[in-house]
Formats: structure tokens, sequence, C-alpha cells
């Protein structure tokens, strides 16, 4: 009995020791405070849409807010096809620290759900997906943010039916940003 008391003890005082030592453990960074949280600042904020119309040299307009969300650490994407087209959407994009990469989740108003994953490379920021198409054909869809500057910058839809090999693009978008 008398042995098994000071087993009890000799536990309960590692116990304690055990919890003294791991409150003294630094916290872990704050991932939200990442460097690469930066990488997608290009794109906050109020901006002008332009794409090809249906119809040669026909020009449509649309318009995307973009913001900061929950404490800065998300970003949060707001489309509206406007007039030119029903799809409205929004997205969330955050940087994945475990990972190393961003991620993004688009849903829109045609019951669309997209996944993406991707990275910010040689100025320019690139999110993609595997994604199979209603024929069972399976397709590599990305994003493409590219001539980024302050006030413009261009988007592209893609796909690639071989694996990312070539790509073909589906729809341009040109952003301005609102004054």
């Amino acid at each position: 009995m008398r042995m098994a008391i000071v087993m009890f003890g000799f536990c309960l005082a590692s116990m304690c020791v055990g919890a003294q030592q791991g409150t003294t453990t630094a916290t872990p960074p704050n991932p939200c405070a990442a460097p690469e949280q930066k990488q997608l600042e290009f794109w906050v904020g109020e901006w002008e849409l332009t794409w090809p119309g249906e119809k040669q040299g026909e020009v449509v307009h649309g318009t995307n807010s973009i913001r900061r969300v929950l404490e800065t650490c998300v970003v949060e994407e707001d489309f509206s096809g406007e007039s030119a087209m029903h799809l409205r959407g929004m997205s969330v994009s955050i940087f994945d620290t475990h990972a190393g990469k961003w991620k993004q989740t688009w849903v829109d108003n045609e019951g669309g759900y997209l996944d993406f994953i991707g990275e910010f490379k040689d100025g320019q920021m690139i999110l993609w997906r595997d994604a199979v198409r209603p024929d069972g054909a399976k397709v590599v869809q990305r994003m493409v943010f590219k001539n980024i500057s302050r006030n413009e910058l261009d988007w592209s839809w893609e796909a690639s039916k071989d694996g990312g090999k070539t790509w073909e693009v589906q729809w341009p978008i040109h952003y301005k940003r609102r004054s």
C-alpha cells in the first residue's frame, strides 16, 4: 500500500511538472501573420471588369469586390456579372501555412462549388484544381492573375486536357481598379 501511495505521488508530481513546463513553451506563430498573407494584397479593392462578349468586338462588364475579413486572415471575393451574365459568386482564400500553399473555395448562384490550391510565383498568382467534365473526361482548371500593377491586372480561366502540358484560355478578364 505504501508503494502505491509513493507511486501515485510520483505520478502526480510528474504531471504537475509537465503542466508547468507546458505553460512556458512558446506560443505557435499566428498563421495570419505569415509573410505570404500579403501575396494576394494586389487583389484587395473595388474593381471594374471587362471581357470579350459573344459577338465579335463586343466588350461586357462586371464588378468584383475583394476585401480582407476575419481579422485580415481571409480574402473574400464578391463577383457580379452585372447585366452581362447571370453569374454571381463569392470566394474565400487563405494561405495554409502547413501546406505552404494558397487555398480558395468558390461558390455561386448556379450551384457551383470549386476548390483550388496554388501559389504566387514569378509575379503571377496561379490557383488550380483537378476536375471531371460532364462527359467523364479529366481536366485541369486554373485561374491565373498576371500583368499585375497597382491599378490593373489580367485574370484568365484556363483548362488543360493533357495534364497541364498545354492550356486553353476560356475566359479572359481585365481588372481596372475603381477610382
